[in-house]
């Protein structure tokens, strides 16, 4: 069972990843779904109650996260938040990655994945031409190359405590 929602994951990330690169849009209930996908197996690996609790956590430290950047966007940037400085596909899926692991394992993530997004756009902007950072593909990208070295390769366990 736990192969297969792994897989899922897998697969509902690669979805992500490949309309936001192609199109610069996903469709709504990708978000949702991985929500849903990474919440089963956190459940299965830490249990219902830990879930809880470690979703509450990194729900708050999202919104504290995207709170401060829509701060600095609106009083120091002086531009609109919103589809300007981060689209809603990449805080949807700030959201739904957050349901995904527990505290400690989601803020070495989050911060991974992010710093994987900055590296792999400044990377690929001469050859792409993109004038903004696809980031919810890029992390997607970021979360399967994670979930497959824990998968096929001996890591520590990402839901240890």
């Amino acid at each position: 069972m736990m192969v297969l929602l792994k897989i899922l994951a897998v697969a509902i990330c690669g979805a992500i990843a490949y309309q936001d690169i192609k199109d610069r849009m996903v469709i709504w209930i990708a978000f949702p779904m991985m929500a849903l996908v990474l919440t089963l197996i956190h459940a299965a690996s830490s249990g219902w109650e830990q879930v809880f609790w470690f979703s509450i956590t990194n729900l708050l430290l999202v919104s504290g996260v995207l709170l401060l950047l829509f701060l600095y966007t609106r009083f120091f940037s002086k531009k609109k938040f919103l589809n300007t400085s981060l689209g809603l596909g990449d805080i949807l899926f700030f959201y739904a990655f957050s349901f995904g692991f527990p505290t400690l394992t989601f803020v070495i993530l989050f911060v991974g994945s992010l710093l994987f997004s900055l590296f792999l756009f400044l990377s690929l902007k001469s050859v792409q031409h993109m004038e903004t950072v696809p980031l919810a593909g890029y992390m997607s990208l970021f979360l399967i190359g994670t979930m497959a070295l824990s998968f096929f390769i001996k890591t520590p366990n990402l839901y240890q405590l």
